[in-house]
């Protein structure tokens, strides 16, 4: 038994005769249901799944076959059923309303037999061939879903594989990565609302940054031991040689992006953060010296969440500051370290810092 012998055709027609003569033509070669007015022919076409393909009078009452067809064809569940009408009108305006309202075919009887089941046959081929056709896109769309999310996680496995290797290297722990990536994120949902910001932070950008965040401090895994892990504030040359962690942070991604196809957004916000999370509103800040707006915004959303992280964690050559004692050091940066309009929103939204400080908060 082939494919289209199993196909299921509805007829609907309101003269007996009719029915019975389509049932004799049919009955060997499909499944076969049957209709005797508009309002049965759409509750069978809605309710019955399996329906290829309808064969529809025109001439019925109560509800035409034009007006079973106007709504067949207005409802999401019945109209891929190809309509073939079926009809003793002749006249060439009614033929050309039935394919204006959606139908596949027009037939006038008295039928030919041949000629109507190599016509309905013909049109069931088509069918087969486009309902495979969307099958086949639908496994198409499927597998990019289930590429995407591959690549969704080999990305993210990237970043939190080249944040930990920067771990193991600095004398920060592992929750200073989580704490400023969370401090990001919140911070660039505050000012999400802002006109200033709606069109750079999108919620996909928004996901990028916070996942881009852990990279900011990569570089550091290219200065000497006796540099970065050295007890006590660093000496000028010593100075010298740390600030050159945003030049090889930069680099290292600059080489991971040169082995991606097209654009790799990620990639580019973690190397801006990388090499700008340094830069000062006022452009005293390093390596390059930008001033205001020509810092990149991801990495002016890093040197708030940096520098309050920084003031409220220990390090060897200062105690930990109080949450308040932070956000007002924050506040004195403003217009000179930091954005000023970032600083405002970050000041509105403090004890949210607060809440992510306590909630990964180190464990000594």
């Amino acid at each position: 038994m082939t494919e289209q012998a199993l196909a299921t055709v509805l007829v609907v027609d309101d003269t007996p005769e009719n029915l019975a003569l389509m049932r004799g033509l049919l009955k060997d070669h499909y499944k076969t249901l049957f209709a005797t007015n508009g309002e049965q022919a759409l509750k069978v076409a809605r309710e019955h799944r399996g329906v290829d393909i309808i064969l529809l009078d025109v001439m019925m009452p109560v509800m035409d076959g034009y007006e079973v067809c106007r709504q067949l064809k207005a409802d999401e569940r019945t109209r891929g059923i190809p309509v073939i009408f079926l009809t003793a009108k002749s006249q060439v305006e009614d033929e050309r309303l039935g394919l204006d309202l959606g139908a596949v075919d027009y037939i006038t009887k008295p039928i030919s037999p041949p000629l109507f089941s190599a016509r309905v046959r013909n049109h069931l081929l088509v069918k087969q061939a486009r309902d495979q056709l969307a099958n086949q896109n639908q496994l198409l769309e499927q597998r990019v879903r289930e590429r995407t999310q591959a690549l969704v996680e080999t990305q993210d496995a990237t970043i939190y594989a080249m944040s930990a290797l920067a771990e193991t290297r600095d004398n920060e722990t592992g929750n200073h990565i989580r704490r400023t990536q969370h401090y990001v994120r919140a911070l660039a949902q505050a000012l999400q609302a802002l006109p200033d910001f709606q069109a750079e932070l999108s919620d996909e950008v928004i996901d990028l940054l916070y996942k881009s965040a852990p990279l900011h401090d990569i570089g550091k895994v290219g200065i000497p031991d006796r540099v970065l892990l050295k007890p006590g504030k660093l000496d000028p040359d010593e100075w010298v040689i740390m600030k050159k962690h945003v030049d090889y942070g930069r680099d290292a991604i600059r080489v991971a992006e040169s082995q991606m196809h097209g654009d790799s957004s990620f990639l580019r916000l973690a190397r801006e953060i990388a090499y700008g999370h340094h830069e000062k509103w006022d452009g005293t800040g390093y390596p390059q010296g930008l001033v205001g707006d020509a810092i990149p915004l991801s990495a002016r959303l890093m040197a708030v969440a940096d520098v309050y992280d920084a003031l409220i964690s220990r390090r060897v050559y200062k105690p930990p500051f109080s949450h308040e004692v932070a956000v007002g050091m924050i506040v004195e940066g403003r217009g000179r370290h930091f954005d000023p309009r970032i600083v405002d929103v970050f000041v509105g939204m403090a004890e949210q810092f607060k809440e992510i400080a306590q909630r990964f908060a180190d464990h000594e």
